[in-house]
């Protein structure tokens, strides 16, 4: 059975880095943009990862410009802003696709372990949706993630054990790391 160990990706510089150096750990794999409504999640993100890093978490960070244009600067413009606004520290990798025959392995893998099941209730849920399958016809059956900051919370076997849309509540998010910690 694959887990995420059995992938590699590439880091800022273009090195292959394999998922099996992070064995053993809990990880929050993430695809983010510097330009989303949703990029103040860097802070609580950020916060979790200063107070439980000792105790074997991880946060994987992957950029992805496929939602809206949201993050079209150069992995190194993205990484310069993540630190100076937001003084993230955890592992940063090179930007990625995570829909369509371009989609990262990774991510197609993450999507199939853990399908999308919405993003909530309200208004702004609603909204957000809208917007979603508007931006992801182009990708179809392809269409593995629906928004940035789509966060999956990895077991330290390697497992998918849950998903997380963008509008989940990060306090419910950090209860989820803590309890697989």
């Amino acid at each position: 059975m694959a887990t995420v160990y059995d992938f590699k990706v590439k880091d800022r510089a273009g090195n292959e880095v394999s998922l099996d150096d992070y064995k053993g750990k809990v990880l929050l794999i993430v695809n983010t943009a510097t330009g989303c409504g949703f990029t103040p999640h860097y802070d609580p993100l950020e916060e979790m990862y200063k107070e439980m890093r000792d105790q074997g978490f991880e946060i994987l960070d992957f950029p992805c410009n496929q939602f809206a244009n949201q993050a079209p600067e150069s992995d190194d413009e993205i990484h310069e802003f993540c630190t100076m606004k937001f003084g993230t520290e955890f592992p940063q990798f090179a930007k990625i696709d995570v829909n369509g025959e371009t989609a990262d392995p990774l991510f197609a893998y993450l999507a199939g372990e853990k399908p999308f099941e919405g993003f909530g209730k309200g208004l702004k849920m609603a909204a957000l949706k809208k917007f979603a399958d508007a931006n992801n016809k182009k990708f179809g059956e392809k269409a593995y993630i629906k928004w940035n900051f789509t966060k999956f919370l990895i077991d330290r076997e390697g497992n998918v054990i849950a998903r997380f849309e963008p509008t989940v509540d990060m306090d419910d998010v950090k209860k989820a790391v803590q309890t697989a910690l």
